[in-house]
């Protein structure tokens, strides 16, 4: 009830307060509503960075597991209720800046740990990206800004709906954190009672639980038509919790964050994937459809799997995995490439 009644009133408050501010919807779900549904993940990580070695699993699995699990499950998702319609900005820009901090925590982690200096290196980031999003929302050209914006109010008006708004955001951030909070305490107790290791929980039912106000906010979005916010959402998420969560953890734990060769050949790697599969299915006619909502869940569904198998040691993990590796990922390719090509012919 939270998070439901949280996503709606954040949505409803973010749309309006574009429109006051002078910054199209799209900046705003890449900036606040991006951060403000990513504080559950930020509290949870540098919280346990902050406790020290015993909960450092939690703090990277925490934000490795919730950028898969924006990507293919709430998009996937979000694009099964309502096809998405994607910004151009999305696919010159901010996609590209996803794909490269997700390249940059690898190299960061080469070494078998993410340092206190790159955790200052990648916070920075935030801080200039923040700052390059709002200078290019202000940006906007005279046609685009009659396409969002309505015509001037007195203003006595417009100072009473700028209250207004932050105040809807500021409510509904705080029943998404709150219903987020409420949920991820229960299921890692849950969890633990049945013997999963630390990875696997935040890995799978911490990142779900912390990304819930994603799910939340991305779906009302679509719902109510505010796909630019419902995309930017995910793509922002994304963005700051590998620059902003997994930085300031890092600066806060007492050595870093480290990060054990299993988590670096595969989750992350797996992470890496979630951010490049977004170009394709972003550039075929600036839509994401049914159909690759569809196969963006399919892939959570195949990634949950294979931990679950890896965590149990199930006879079956060698068959998945090479089902995985010769069957779903050529064909993946092969379709994406075929979906490009087509794009590309008709333009």
């Amino acid at each position: 009830m939270l998070l439901t009644t949280g996503a709606e009133v954040l949505v409803r408050g973010a749309s309006r307060l574009a429109i006051t501010l002078g910054i199209t919807p799209l900046i705003v779900g890449l900036t606040i509503v991006a951060f403000g549904t990513s504080s559950p993940e930020l509290a949870v990580s540098v919280m346990a960075a902050w406790s020290g070695s015993g909960a450092m699993d939690i703090a990277l699995g925490n934000v490795i597991g919730s950028n898969i699990f924006n990507v293919f499950f709430i998009l996937g998702l979000s694009a099964l209720v309502a096809p998405l319609v994607v910004s151009i900005q999305l696919v010159r820009l901010d996609v590209p800046v996803m794909i490269t901090v997700s390249v940059l925590a690898i190299i960061m982690s080469l070494d078998g740990s993410i340092s206190r200096m790159d955790g200052m290196i990648l916070f920075t980031g935030v801080i200039i990206y923040t700052i390059l999003m709002i200078r290019l929302g202000r940006k906007q050209s005279a046609h685009d800004q009659a396409e969002y914006f309505e015509p001037p109010q007195q203003l006595s008006n417009k100072i009473r709906q700028f209250i207004l708004d932050v105040g809807l955001v500021v409510a509904g951030l705080l029943f998404l954190v709150s219903g987020s909070d409420i949920l991820v305490k229960s299921a890692i107790n849950i969890a633990s009672s049945l013997g999963i290791s630390e990875f696997v929980i935040s890995v799978t039912i911490v990142a779900i639980g912390t990304s819930l106000p994603e799910v939340a906010t991305s779906v009302v979005a679509s719902i109510r038509g505010e796909r630019d916010i419902a995309v930017g959402n995910i793509v922002g998420s994304n963005i700051f919790n590998i620059l902003a969560v997994l930085g300031l953890s890092a600066l806060v734990s007492p050595a870093g964050i480290t990060v054990t060769a299993p988590v670096l050949q595969f989750d992350m790697l797996v992470m890496l994937a979630a951010a490049l599969i977004c170009l394709p299915v972003f550039f075929t006619g600036f839509r994401i459809t049914r159909p690759e909502g569809a196969v963006l869940l399919m892939f959570y569904v195949l990634y949950t799997g294979y931990i679950i198998l890896v965590e149990n040691s199930w006879d079956y993990l060698s068959i998945f995995g090479t089902v995985i590796i010769y069957l779903v990922i050529p064909l993946t390719i092969m379709a994406f490439i075929i979906m490009v090509y087509r794009q590309i012919n008709n333009r």
